[in-house]
């Protein structure tokens, strides 16, 4: 477990700069509104964009952290019914 998070970090990690890179029309907008003195909106953008992004790999992780919590809690909950019998 503690190797497939590492793993799914280190490839986020060096994921970075293709999110950087924005869909065409993104961009066109992005340059438009730069040109016509407005730098403010590509900021925006780009939160947006990465907002979206994240939303859902955090999800996934959320499950997955539930769903090993709940294992992990039905695996001691089954080893003291077997103690105790």
């Amino acid at each position: 477990m503690k190797k497939l998070l590492i793993s799914l970090l280190a490839t986020l990690a060096f994921s970075i700069h293709e999110v950087a890179a924005q869909c065409a029309m993104c961009r066109s907008t992005l340059e438009n509104n730069y040109s016509a003195g407005n730098p403010g909106i590509g900021a925006g953008i780009n939160t947006g964009i990465l907002y979206l992004l994240i939303m859902p790999y955090l999800a996934i992780m959320i499950i997955g952290y539930l769903w090993f919590k709940s294992s992990k809690h039905a695996q001691k909950e089954l080893s003291n019914r077997s103690i105790a019998r």
